[in-house]
């Protein structure tokens, strides 16, 4: 290994090629992040160049580690670039576009300078891919070839990938170069900018051998720059120990990771507080299941890493076919569970409904089940052991108990599995659930759930998602899905789909008055969040029947009768009574009588907690995507900086939860905040709607409506102090 500090010049000039492997992710540099920083370095030597005529100061860029490949004779030498791919090739994007700017402004030699350190001359080129020096992964190929190839002047809004990363980044450095050569009269602006190009940036280049291991200093530099997932990081590990000549590489990777590699697979998704890139969380889950082992998100790669090296994971051309069937499988009971109508199958349906639960805790559980390396287990029994477990995550959720321990009992649970012959799972786990005694992992009796069901405001306690798919789940049943015989209305409820409605509104003073007496009113309040008072309608008839009176040719039950078609409504459209207390708390039993056949628990099971124990309610950690599904806050609302020097800044709440200040976009208030404030800001104390109301006033809303005693923000900046802003 040999280390030297080296300038774009020492790295570029000589002919060669510097090949990104086709393992490592795509390029994912942005101007808010790296591009604006970069050029703001380059044009402040520039300028100084320029004003004082001094030669410039070196800037260091970072770090870099190559690896070189044997060649044959009359190819280029090549390097494999094992990491600064993001580096190496916004510095050749820059240096093209630079040359584009310099020919156009007339600038031919500092043009043809800046063009060495991209092109390779055409004597050393035997194919096309030999143009250019660094040549990026599979992924990003067709976008550099285009904007790098392309006529002078580039016509960006004309190019195939116009809008990849890679087309933006050439466009942005040709904007900034030809704004700043445009910016002064001095004649030798252009080869100042080709100087500070070729001599003034500095890199350390880490230069490998053929025979060195790669792979550790690939893992310690992994925390520079943009932070590499899990699956990028085992992606790496995996090839690099595929023992494969390229073309069967390549071959290997089309077949077996690409797919990770798609919208679906880099979608995040939420995991608690955080939030994760899907094909990270997948691996995390297949990982348990190999193991029967908690594993932290963090812990991923390193446990992978640990398995694979102690031989305890299959070699890695065994792997790869196994970790893809998996996905395929994975992949494709996610989908269906999207779907917001048509018939699911009992795993595809647990999928959905732990889902809506916000819970991935069991998915390692569905790998096992299905496992393709394994003895299979009928769908009969793998259908039961879902049954339990949906029941038992179902009743806790309802419950509203803490989530935090039930990963270390899915893990041994699985250890509990592989203990046993596959074809017992059914036993296993209901014995296994049924013996849970702590208050952070016990399977709720009936006796419980129903006394706690029978005086509950659900409505309050529940986020939308989960008590939508609660009274989807009864509209089911009702409509004999849980039968164990065809059902007879031919067809689920649509999922995701309807309004959850108050049949008693909760505006129920204006049409559904009870007078002055406090007793009535305070019993009204109480039955107004039941889930006896709750139905689903379409979005439609909900806007029809919202706050209306119930009787008359106008009133809810004359549009019910109309129009609805939910079974759990038959009860209520029977009735010519006024709807009220007494018919809210007759139909709340019904409603829970339907949640414990849904969710069943084994015959003679209780299921309580011992006596006394803190149950461990969970804290709720809210965002602003939580105030907008309540209702708190509106997408499109606008949000103002709080009094003071910063009262002019305003901030847009977008449909998603994120806040947009002027063209950016933040994922959190604080965020947002720093970004007016340009320093620490608690940003749930600096944002306030239009009417002064503070968010951090709405969070508390937000937790007294759903009776939560402690509440959690996951923010950035958001232990900065909250009076710091007071005098500003």
């Amino acid at each position: 290994m040999e280390t030297r500090v080296r300038t774009p010049h020492d790295v570029f000039f000589a002919p060669q090629r510097l090949l990104v492997p086709l393992f490592q992710r795509p390029y994912v540099w942005s101007k808010e992040g790296q591009w604006q920083m970069l050029w703001d370095d380059i044009r402040r030597q520039a300028d100084r160049m320029v004003a004082t005529g001094l030669p410039p100061t070196p800037h260091f860029l970072g770090a870099v580690v190559i690896q070189t490949q044997p060649v044959t004779i009359g190819n280029l030498p090549q390097w494999t670039i094992i990491d600064g791919q993001q580096r190496l090739t916004t510095l050749q994007l820059a240096y093209d576009a630079a040359h584009q700017v310099l020919t156009l402004a007339g600038d031919v030699i500092p043009a043809k300078q800046v063009e060495d350190l991209v092109v390779n001359p055409a004597h050393f080129c035997k194919s096309q891919q030999d143009r250019f020096k660094v040549w990026p992964t599979n992924r990003d190929r067709p976008a550099f070839n285009e904007v790098m190839a392309a006529g002078l002047p580039v016509d960006y809004a004309q190019l195939t990938n116009r809008a990849s990363r890679m087309v933006s980044c050439h466009q942005f450095f040709a904007a900034e170069m030809n704004s700043w050569l445009e910016g002064g009269s001095e004649p030798n602006r252009g080869e100042v900018l080709a100087h500070i190009l070729l001599t003034a940036l500095q890199l350390v280049v880490i230069q490998l051998e053929a025979t060195e291991d790669s792979q550790e200093i690939f893992e310690t530099l992994n925390a520079r720059g943009t932070p590499l997932t899990a699956a990028d990081l085992i992606k790496n590990f995996v090839f690099q120990r595929l023992a494969l000549e390229d073309s069967a590489a390549e071959v290997a990777y089309q077949r077996y990771w690409h797919l990770f590699e798609t919208a679906f697979w880099e979608r995040e998704v939420g995991t608690g507080r955080n939030a994760i890139a899907r094909s990270s969380l997948f691996l995390n889950q297949w990982l348990v299941a190999q193991t029967s082992r908690e594993i932290g998100a963090r812990e991923v790669f390193a446990t992978f890493k640990a398995l694979s090296e102690h031989g305890e994971l299959p070699a890695m051309n065994e792997l790869l076919p196994l970790i893809h069937d998996s996905a395929v499988r994975y992949q494709g009971w996610s989908q269906a569970a999207a779907l917001k109508d048509g018939a699911l199958d009992r795993l595809q349906l647990f999928v959905y409904r732990t889902g809506a639960l916000d819970s991935e805790i069991t998915k390692s559980v569905l790998l096992w089940l299905t496992d393709s390396a394994r003895e299979p287990i009928p769908q009969s029994k793998i259908d039961a052991v879902l049954a339990c477990l949906e029941s038992w995550l179902v009743r806790r959720a309802l419950l509203r108990l803490s989530t935090q321990s039930l990963g270390t009992a899915v893990a041994q649970m699985l250890d509990e599995l592989n203990a046993h012959p596959r074809t017992d799972c059914v036993d296993v786990v209901t014995r296994f659930l049924r013996e849970l005694d702590a208050p952070g992992t016990y399977w709720p009796g009936d006796e419980e759930l129903r006394r706690a069901l029978e005086t509950m405001p659900v409505y309050k306690r529940m986020r939308r998602g989960r008590l939508r798919m609660i009274l989807e789940a009864i509209e089911d049943h009702m409509r004999g899905y849980d039968s164990g015989k065809p059902s007879l209305t031919g067809q689920r409820v649509a999922r995701d789909t309807h309004h959850i409605e108050h049949l008693l509104p909760q505006q129920w003073e204006s049409n559904w008055s009870v007078g002055t007496d406090l007793a009535a009113r305070t019993a009204r309040a109480a039955s107004v969040h039941l889930i006896g008072n709750l139905t689903l309608l379409t979005s439609q008839l909900n806007s029809k029947v919202s706050n209306g009176p119930w009787l008359g040719a106008t009133g809810k039950l004359s549009h019910l009768r109309a129009h609805d078609v939910m079974l759990m409504n038959q009860s209520v459209k029977a009735l010519d009574e006024p709807w009220d207390e007494s018919r809210i708390a007759v139909r709340t039993r019904e409603m829970a009588d339907a949640i414990l056949a849904v969710w069943p628990v084994p015959a003679g099971h209780v299921g309580a907690p011992p006596l006394g124990a803190d149950r461990g309610a969970s804290s709720v950690t809210v965002t602003v995507a939580d105030l907008l599904r309540e209702g708190l806050l509106e997408a499109g609302q606008e949000l103002r900086a709080r009094q003071g020097k910063f009262a002019d800044g305003r901030a847009t709440v977008l449909q998603d939860g994120s806040l947009q200040v002027g063209e950016r976009v933040f994922e959190t208030p604080s965020g947002a905040g720093r970004s007016v404030r340009r320093r620490a800001t608690n940003g749930w104390h600096f944002w306030a709607t239009v009417d002064g109301t503070r968010l951090t006033e709405l969070r508390e809303r937000y937790a007294a409506d759903l009776q939560v005693e402690e509440v959690e923000v996951d923010d950035v900046d958001d232990d900065a102090d909250a009076d710091a802003d007071e005098t500003d």
